[in-house]
């Protein structure tokens, strides 16, 4: 069996599951929860704790897309930090991947998209790194991140669908939850798990009981809950 990083899936939702506020890319949880009396005042705490995760952190181009790097013209502050983006449709552009490439440490950008404008790119700068493979499999990618890039430990802040892929491919050893003093609702807003459900009890085997390890009372209704995935 080779090597995998140690993931831990960390996220910021409301109280009833949700990661986002609607079902569209134009509503989102960083951009409009700070706008949101009695959830904005202490949103501060879970950007205070994401300072504390793995020096690896894997998301999804279309998240970074939300987030607004394809747009950003100041000069980013340099972290620590290195990002492993997945983005095959492409939802980064050249400024995206400018921005991230200032921002960050290394970017690995994985993609199954041949055509990507990463590529372009690689000799502009030297910390982009392209993983690009004929078909996703996430078991291989944590292999080789952990095997030829020394990755051993990794933050996953990625969206409800590929959250439910490392579920199902049981690729979760922890997770650390913020919870926001809100309710979100609607059945099309995302979840910190979206993906294919299980349609028999034969699939049981596929849902992950957990143990916990800490809850955290924090200012302003907040509530931050760590546990470990029971294998």
């Amino acid at each position: 069996m080779r090597n995998k990083p140690i993931t831990t899936l960390f996220m910021l939702q409301s109280l009833d599951g949700k990661i986002t506020s609607g079902n569209n890319d134009k509503l989102d949880a960083d951009k409009d929860w700070c706008k949101i009396d009695g959830v904005k005042e202490g949103l501060q705490q879970y950007y205070d704790i994401e300072q504390t995760t793995d020096l690896f952190s894997l998301n999804t181009g279309r998240v970074m897309a939300k987030i607004g790097v394809n747009d950003r013209t100041e000069e980013p502050n340099k972290t620590p930090c290195s990002f492993i983006i997945i983005d095959n449709k492409p939802h980064l552009n050249k400024k995206g991947i400018d921005y991230l490439c200032k921002w960050v440490n290394t970017l690995y950008l994985v993609t199954t998209n041949k055509n990507h404008i990463a590529y372009t790119l690689q000799q502009e700068y030297p910390n982009l790194v392209i993983l690009n493979y004929e078909k996703l499999d996430l078991n291989v990618l944590l292999e080789d991140l952990s095997e030829k890039y020394n990755v051993d430990h990794l933050t996953i802040q990625s969206g409800g669908n590929l959250n439910g892929l490392f579920l199902r491919e049981n690729l979760i050893d922890y997770v650390n939850i913020v919870i926001a003093p809100l309710l979100v609702g609607g059945k099309e807003t995302s979840t910190l798990i979206d993906g294919e459900a299980i349609t028999s009890q034969s699939e049981l085997n596929k849902l992950k009981a957990l143990k916990l390890m800490e809850c955290n009372q924090l200012n302003n209704s907040y509530i931050q809950l760590k546990y470990k995935v029971i294998k």
